[in-house]
């Protein structure tokens, strides 16, 4: 199927961003679930490029679980279902012990045997590079000139405290067609109680920040513009004063505070009437909702009218229609593949985002041969993938399709 691809002209992308923090809590059980629907996502769509951007890589105890990401990375090169992949390129900011520059993103590119007409940027000689072999970089990428990496600024962190959060970005050429992919990880809503507070949140403008400085510096004028996706974990929420508001128009709302200094400590809403039945426990880190069916139902398509963070960039970006339920927080119980934990809202979190050049080369396309078609969409909807459902893209590079907008005579010099 894939030679047939490219006999039509068409190179087959697959772009997937993942959360991988709870593969390394549970490596044994998790990894095993999350390996085997990963390549069942790419048996089923038979990819030429395969782009994974991963979050959290090593997990919440990153210093005791570096070798089981190491494991992880083998395990992908050297798998029988990729063997067809026999060029790849691993980045893996694994260097814990420099707080000021540690992002634990992971960007992981895999290339068919059957496609040659792939080449990889390089940001410091400006000139696209040949791929050949499989290579891994780990430890201090900074240094590395194939990827430009970045923390965000200290003062754009909550409280200015470090976290693991930035960006690192990598530019393709893919039969001709030259763009960015940006693994991107933003600021997560440290209190339910905050979040609950304004519409929207405190910690929605945190990430729009950081959206914007993203934005920014990947279409600054140091490098030729060219079309690009960004996809990694956005942490973008629903906005919680209107969710909760929804949720509980009826019922009553009992706030409950810490003694010693008055401060809110839990909201607990009950139903005017039905005995008082509690239906929703707001504290902290805590979401409990008597019905989780409300976000599963329909793919949970009734919440996207509180799904508003995107909104802002619409003038920059353009999503594909979200068709699968929220995709966090997923029980890390690897028997529950599809009850959310009872800490946070559902929210789909994770996302991959493009510019207005790039939809017109997946459109356009489209649009060129009708037997092909994009699929935007989870991964494991009924399997336990950890705290994430990874979320991939699926679609058809005609060749010569971002021609118009990637100027690949000016900006490509291949070596």
């Amino acid at each position: 199927m894939a030679m047939k691809a490219i006999a039509h002209g068409t190179t087959g992308i697959l772009l997937v961003t993942a959360n991988v923090g709870s593969l390394f809590e549970d490596p044994e059980q998790l990894q095993k679930n999350w390996l085997r629907e990963f390549y069942q996502v790419i048996h089923a769509h038979k990819p030429h490029f395969i782009a994974l951007h991963c979050q959290e890589v090593g997990g919440k105890s990153y210093e005791a679980s570096m070798s089981h990401v190491d494991k992880f990375v083998k395990e992908l090169l050297s798998s029988d279902e990729m063997r067809e992949y026999n060029r790849a390129r691993v980045y893996l900011d694994e260097n814990y012990k420099s707080p000021e520059h540690f992002t634990a993103l992971g960007n992981c590119y895999f290339l068919h045997e059957n496609v040659k007409n792939i080449h990889q940027f390089d940001f410091k000689a400006k000139k696209y590079r040949k791929i050949t072999g499989k290579e891994i970089y780990s430890d201090t990428l900074e240094s590395t000139p194939m990827l430009e990496k970045e923390k965000f600024p200290k003062e754009y962190f909550p409280e200015c405290k470090w976290s693991r959060k930035g960006f690192i970005r990598t530019r393709w050429s893919v039969a001709d067609c030259a763009f960015d992919l940006v693994n991107i990880h933003l600021f997560h809503d440290a209190s339910n109680l905050i979040a609950l507070e304004s519409s929207p949140s405190s910690y929605s403008g945190t990430r729009q920040k950081a959206l914007t400085f993203v934005l920014d510096r990947i279409t600054d004028e140091r490098y030729e513009k060219v079309p690009y996706f960004l996809f990694g974990d956005f942490n973008f929420r629903l906005d919680a004063k209107q969710v909760v508001e929804a949720l509980c128009s009826t019922a009553t709302m009992q706030t409950i505070r810490i003694a010693d200094t008055n401060e809110v400590d839990k909201l607990i809403f009950r139903e005017s009437d039905n005995d008082r039945k509690v239906i929703l426990r707001l504290e902290k880190k805590l979401f409990e909702y008597f019905n989780q069916d409300v976000f599963r139902d329909n793919n949970g398509t009734a919440l996207l009218q509180f799904d508003k963070e995107f909104s802002a960039f619409k003038d920059r970006l353009f999503e594909l229609e979200i068709s699968f339920p929220p995709s966090y927080p997923y029980s890390e119980d690897s028997n529950q593949g599809k009850q959310y934990m009872n800490t946070r809202c559902p929210a789909w979190c994770d996302r991959i985002l493009l510019s207005h050049s790039a939809k017109e080369i997946i459109l356009k396309s489209e649009n060129d041969d009708k037997s092909f078609t994009y699929t935007y969409d989870n991964i494991g909807s009924n399997v336990c993938m950890g705290d994430h459902k990874p979320v991939f893209l699926s679609f058809r590079i005609a060749a010569w399709a971002g021609k118009p907008n990637a100027n690949m005579h000016k900006c490509c010099v291949v070596q």
